[in-house]
């Protein structure tokens, strides 16, 4: 498991909509389905996306998608 340092795992320290915008991108949605879905621009979830990426230490939407499986954050 990946962890942060401190209790618990590294998504611990998103926001409820990081968290909602990573289980999309883990059920393989992309960021312009994600937007329409939640009726947000492109931009705000592709920001979204970027600071998940950092807070996850991932590089690309793949490695979050592995991300999402592994720590069973997606049905």
């Amino acid at each position: 498991m990946v962890e942060t340092g401190q209790d618990g795992p590294l998504h611990a320290t998103l926001s409820n909509r990081e968290m909602q915008v990573l289980r999309l991108l883990g059920k393989g949605k992309t960021v312009s389905a994600i937007a329409e879905d939640l009726c947000l621009s492109v931009k705000t979830i592709s920001t979204y996306r970027s600071r998940i990426l950092d807070k996850l230490s991932c590089r690309t939407t793949g490695e979050l998608m592995r991300y999402a499986i592994e720590q069973r954050l997606i049905d």
